[in-house]
C-alpha cells in the first residue's frame, strides 16, 4: 500500500514536508522524500500528516472495566501484599470499551498491568490495541515486573492491619522476596552447572522474578515523592536490574540528582487534582525541568486514574507548560517505547517495524484532536483514506 505526497513525522528522524510511505503486510517498507517514491498509483495523501501510533506507556487498560464495580476490577489482588506471580496477561479484558477509545484517539500500544496497592504487584504486558484476543495482541509478556512504593501499600494494608503500613516495611517486604528469587536463582544456575546438586522447589513468586533479575525485562516503579523515589533507585541498584520510575510526580524538585542517578521516568496522570498528600508537588511544568536535566521520560494517562483517550492531550499539556513539541510527541511514541522496550516494533516510522500509522489533518496535541484514520500492522482499523 502506497501513500503519497504525506508529510512525514517519523520521530525517528526528522520530518519530510513531501513525502510517500509504503506499507507491506504489517510492516512498513520504505519511507522518504517524493522524489524517491515508488513510480505506481499509490493513495494521495496531500495536507495530511503520518504519526507513528501513540502508546501509553503506563495504564491499568482492561483490568478495570469500564461502567463496571468489584465485577470488572481486576487490577489488584489484595490478598497479599507481594504478588509477583501475577500476569497482567491473564487479566485485562481486551474487548473493554476503553481499547475501542484509545484507537479512537490513535493509540495503538499500551502498557498495562496490575498495581499499585501491592509492594510487588506482578508481570505487565505490552499490548496493541487492536484485536480480539490478547495472545494475537502481545507485543512483548511480560514485559515489566510492577513495583509501589509511598502511600497506596501503606493505605491499602493499614486497612486490614497487615505489613506494610510504613515506607520502611514496604522496602523490606520488597527486599526480602527479591533476596529469595536472587537465592533461588543462583540454585537454579548451580543444579544446571552441577550434576549432583538439586533445583530449589518451584517457587512461583521467585520464577516470576527472573526474567527481572536476568535483565530481560525492567521494573516500572510507581513512586510519586522524590524518597519513595529514591528508594526504588536503590533497590534496583542493590538487585543490579534496570528501573524506570512510574509518575514521579516530586521527581522535578530533585532532578540533578536523579540525572546523576541515571533515572527514567514515565510522568503522568497529569490531569487531576492533588487529592493526596504525596501529590503536594504536581505541576505540569515538571515533565519539562525534569527532560532538561538530561532524564528520559514519557507521558501515561495511567487509565482508568485519566481516560486514556487523554493521552496525546496530556502530551499537549506538557507542551503547553514548558516541554518542547518534539519532546512531548516523542513521550508519547518513540520515548515511551524506549522505556517500555518495545522500541524495535513500535514508535517511530522505520523500514521494518510495524506498520503502525496515525494520519492526521491537525496538530495531534490539540484539543479534542483524532486521527482521520488508524493503521494497526498495515490494516486500517479506524476510518480510511480513499485513493
Amino acid at each position: 500500500m502506497l501513500f503519497t505526497h504525506l508529510h512525514l513525522y517519523p520521530v525517528a528522524g526528522e520530518p519530510v514536508e513531501d513525502g510517500y510511505l509504503v506499507a507491506e503486510g504489517s510492516r512498513i517498507a520504505a519511507l522518504g522524500p517524493m522524489q524517491e517514491a515508488p513510480q505506481e498509483k499509490g493513495i494521495d495523501c496531500s495536507g495530511l500528516t503520518a504519526y507513528p501510533g501513540f502508546i501509553d506507556a503506563h495504564c491499568h487498560l482492561g483490568l478495570w472495566e469500564d461502567s463496571l464495580g468489584f465485577e470488572g476490577d481486576d487490577g489488584n489482588e489484595e490478598t497479599d501484599p507481594c504478588t509477583p506471580q501475577m500476569r497482567g496477561l491473564d487479566g485485562v479484558n481486551v474487548l473493554d470499551r476503553g481499547f475501542s477509545e484509545a484507537l479512537e484517539a490513535g493509540i495503538t500500544a499500551v502498557m498495562t498491568g496490575p498495581g499499585s496497592a501491592n509492594p510487588i504487584a506482578g508481570q505487565f504486558c505490552a499490548l496493541k490495541t487492536y484485536g480480539q484476543c490478547i495472545d494475537d495482541m502481545a507485543i512483548r509478556a511480560p514485559a515489566a515486573m510492577k513495583f509501589a512504593f509511598g502511600e497506596n501499600p501503606k493505605t491499602v494494608y493499614n486497612e486490614k492491619s497487615q505489613t506494610p503500613i510504613t515506607r520502611m516495611a514496604t522496602a523490606a517486604l520488597i527486599r526480602e522476596q527479591l533476596y529469595k528469587a536472587k537465592r533461588y536463582l543462583r540454585d537454579l544456575e548451580r543444579a544446571a552447572e552441577d550434576e549432583d546438586s538439586d533445583e530449589p522447589e518451584y517457587d512461583a513468586k521467585c520464577e516470576a522474578l527472573l526474567p527481572l533479575l536476568r535483565g530481560e525485562i525492567p521494573a516500572q516503579m510507581h513512586a510519586h515523592r522524590a524518597d519513595d523515589i529514591f528508594t526504588a533507585l536503590r533497590i534496583a541498584e542493590e538487585f543490579g536490574f534496570q528501573a524506570v520510575i512510574v509518575h514521579g510526580t516530586g521527581g522535578h524538585e530533585v532532578a540533578g540528582r536523579l540525572a546523576e542517578k541515571g533515572a527514567r521516568i514515565i510522568t503522568g496522570p497529569v490531569l487531576g487534582t492533588r487529592c493526596k498528600p504525596e501529590l503536594r508537588a504536581m505541576d505540569l511544568a515538571g515533565t519539562g525541568k525534569l527532560h532538561r536535566a538530561g532524564i528520559p521520560v514519557a507521558v501515561c494517562t495511567d487509565h482508568p486514574e485519566v481516560p486514556i483517550q487523554m493521552l496525546a492531550l496530556s502530551a499537549g499539556l506538557l507542551c503547553e507548560n514548558g516541554l518542547d513539541r518534539r519532546t512531548a510527541i516523542e513521550a508519547i511514541t518513540l520515548s515511551a517505547a524506549r522505556l517500555c522496550g518495545i522500541d524495535s516494533r513500535v514508535g517511530s516510522l522505520e523500514p521494518g517495524k510495524d506498520a503502525d500509522i496515525l494520519f492526521f489533518d491537525r496538530d495531534p496535541l490539540a484539543l479534542g484532536a483524532k486521527p482521520l484514520a488508524v493503521m494497526v500492522e498495515g490494516r486500517f482499523v479506524c476510518g480510511k483514506l480513499e485513493g
